[in-house]
C-alpha cells in the first residue's frame, strides 16, 4: 500500500508552468537587510540600483518587500505607471506569475521596481499557512532572474516571513548599519538569522558585507570605535566604502528621485558610486 501511494504521488504530481519565457541573463540576487529601521536600508537599496543602472549599464530590478513601500516613495517621480501586486504572488497558491510580470518601469533606463502594494501589510498573515512559505519568492524569481543582471531585495526591518523569503531567494546579503553603537549592536541577531537560513533553507547564501551609513565626519573617534567593534565581532566584513551623512539624500527622497538624478555632484552620490563599484568587484 505504501509503494502504491508513493507511485500515485509521482505520476500525478503537476508541474507549475511559467508563461514568461526565459531570458539570456542570470542575475545576482542581493538581499538588503537590517534588523533595525532607520539605518538607510531603502536609501542604500535604491541608490545602488540607480548607480548600477546609470553608471555600469546593468539591467536592475528592485523588489520592495517592505509593506511601508519606501522604495516607491523614494523614487515616486521616476516610477512609471504599471505593475501589479507582489502580495498576490506571495499569498495566492494558485498564482503562477513571475515577479517580472508585475514590475514597473522607471524613467532611468534599465532600472525597474515592483509597484507599491498596500496589501503587503497583510502578506505575512496570508502566507502563514502556505506549504513551503519561505520559498515562494525564490520560485517567483526563477525565470525573472534570467532577465536581469542584478536584483536587489529591500527587506523589512524585522525577521518575519517576508524577510526570510528575501534571504532564501538571495545569493548574498548586504547589511547597512548606521555608524553608532546602538545600531551596530543589532547586527548580532541578524547574523544569527543568516546562519540559520543558510543551514536550513539556503546553503548557498553569502554575506556581501556590512556598509556603515550616515557616518558623521565630525565624530571621528566614535566612528573608529564603531568600526573597531564591527571588526572585532565579525572579522573583516565591514566594507571599506562608507556612506557619509548628507542632507541631499533626504532632499532627493522628498523630491522622489534617486540621488544621482537630484544631486549628482553631492557627497552622497559620490559615496554610493564608490560603493556600487566596490560591490561589483566583490560580486565578480
Amino acid at each position: 500500500m505504501g509503494l502504491a501511494v508513493a507511485g500515485w504521488r509521482r505520476t500525478n504530481r503537476t508541474t507549475v508552468e511559467k508563461s514568461l519565457p526565459r531570458g539570456d541573463r542570470e542575475a545576482v540576487v542581493v538581499a538588503v537587510a537590517a534588523q533595525k529601521g532607520g539605518v538607510g536600508k531603502t536609501t542604500t537599496t535604491v541608490s545602488l540600483a540607480a548607480a548600477f543602472a546609470r553608471y555600469h549599464g546593468l539591467k536592475v530590478l528592485v523588489v520592495d518587500l517592505d509593506p511601508q513601500n519606501h522604495v516607491h516613495l523614494a523614487l515616486r517621480e521616476q516610477v512609471e505607471v504599471g505593475g501589479g501586486a507582489l502580495s498576490e504572488i506571495l499569498t495566492d497558491p494558485s498564482c503562477t506569475l513571475e515577479v517580472e510580470e508585475i514590475r514597473a518601469s522607471t524613467s532611468v533606463p534599465e532600472l525597474f521596481v515592483t509597484a507599491p502594494d498596500p496589501d503587503l501589510l497583510h502578506a505575512e498573515d496570508g502566507m502563514a499557512h502556505r506549504i513551503g512559505k519561505e520559498m515562494v519568492l525564490r520560485r517567483a524569481l526563477e525565470v525573472t532572474r534570467t532577465h536581469y543582471d542584478i536584483i536587489l531585495l529591500d527587506c523589512p526591518p524585522n525577521m518575519g516571513t517576508l524577510t526570510i523569503n528575501g534571504l532564501v531567494a538571495a545569493d548574498t546579503v548586504l547589511v547597512p548599519a548606521q555608524a553608532s553603537m546602538l545600531a551596530v549592536s543589532g547586527i548580532d541577531g541578524l547574523f544569527r538569522t543568516l546562519d540559520e537560513v543558510g543551514a536550513q533553507l539556503n546553503p548557498k547564501l553569502g554575506l556581501l558585507g556590512v556598509v556603515l551609513t550616515r557616518v558623521d565626519g565630525r565624530t571621528t573617534t566614535s566612528n573608529r570605535d564603531v568600526k573597531d567593534l564591527v571588526q572585532a565581532s565579525w572579522g573583516d566584513v565591514v566594507l571599506p566604502v562608507e556612506i557619509g551623512a548628507d542632507d541631499k539624500l533626504a532632499q532627493a527622497q522628498m523630491a522622489g528621485q534617486d540621488v544621482f538624478g537630484f544631486a549628482p555632484t553631492s557627497r552622497a552620490a559620490q559615496h554610493y558610486r564608490e560603493l556600487a563599484a566596490e560591490l561589483l568587484e566583490r560580486l565578480r
